[in-house]
């Protein structure tokens, strides 16, 4: 993932994969249902439509004088709803993901804290078995490559804050270990006892607590990075990409906009975005 700096702090920035397109062909076919305009397509597999369905090479159309007409000239958008694009988004933050959720005519799913923190509690357990317990806290997670700020001064300031978190909670909460590490692994603890390299090996290669992310969640920062994946309807995308491809919005979207404008094929972008009206 490309590496840039903004406000003299470095970051990661995402990386976004197309995972489907539904084509523009059933946007076609609702707009001349509307109209029963199949005679005047262009595309062949839409003028015979209603006598011969050729669902694949209705997908696969690249263009559409219709669409054109009714998103450039007469502004009609909902047909381009029948559009829809998934992408894979990996390394983005939640941050960006609190503004991403305000897009609302979106399908989105998201890497969970709740079942994916484990690792993370697992490193600070088995600090607690060493002389130097944020130190291995420290090499623990910078390893995973948890956070979109990828500068090492910041990096350390912002495990810091995770660490004396936990430190707090474990502190005083008598039931902090049996919440934080798998009933079948807490014998671990004494079998490894000051040996907190071999604790955590033994600790990752065990059986994983269940919803481990629900006692936990409040050590997550809006740096901690997310992995999605998000359908858009065309009509909702341009709406997206109006706003967050914008010198006006948050430049972490902005950055993940780009990125998703990047994947979009140029036959959806035509339909969206006037700098590729023409094109």
């Amino acid at each position: 993932m490309e590496k840039t700096v903004k406000y003299q702090i470095e970051y990661e920035k995402p990386k976004v994969t197309l995972l489907q397109q539904s084509g523009l062909g059933v946007a076609e076919i609702a707009a001349r249902t509307c109209y029963d305009s199949f005679e005047n397509s262009e595309n062949e597999c839409v003028k015979t439509a209603m006598q011969h369905l050729d669902t694949e090479a209705i997908n696969n159309i690249d263009d559409s004088d219709l669409l054109a007409n009714l998103a450039w000239v007469h502004h009609h958008h909902s047909i381009i709803e029948h559009a829809t694009l998934s992408f894979l988004i990996q390394g983005t933050s939640r941050g960006v993901l609190q503004e991403h959720a305000r897009h609302r005519l979106q399908a989105i799913s998201v890497r969970s804290t709740r079942y994916t923190m484990s690792s993370v509690i697992n490193a600070f357990v088995a600090s607690l078995e060493s002389e130097n317990g944020f130190d291995f806290f420290l090499e623990k997670l910078l390893a995973f490559n948890l956070f979109v700020v990828t500068d090492p001064k910041y990096l350390a300031i912002e495990i810091k804050a995770i660490y004396d978190k936990l430190q707090f909670q474990y502190e005083r909460d008598s039931d902090f270990i049996s919440n934080a590490i798998a009933k079948s692994s807490l014998p671990l603890i004494k079998e490894c006892k000051g040996d907190a390299q071999t604790l955590f090996e033994a600790f990752q290669m065990g059986k994983k607590k269940r919803n481990v992310g629900d006692g936990f969640k409040h050590i997550v920062s809006d740096n901690w990075k997310v992995d999605m994946v998000v359908t858009f309807n065309i009509r909702s995308l341009k709406n997206y990409f109006d706003l967050r491809d914008s010198g006006a919005a948050w430049f972490q979207i902005q950055w993940l906009a780009e990125e998703m404008k990047k994947a979009t094929p140029k036959k959806y972008l035509k339909l969206i975005d006037k700098q590729y009206r023409n094109v």
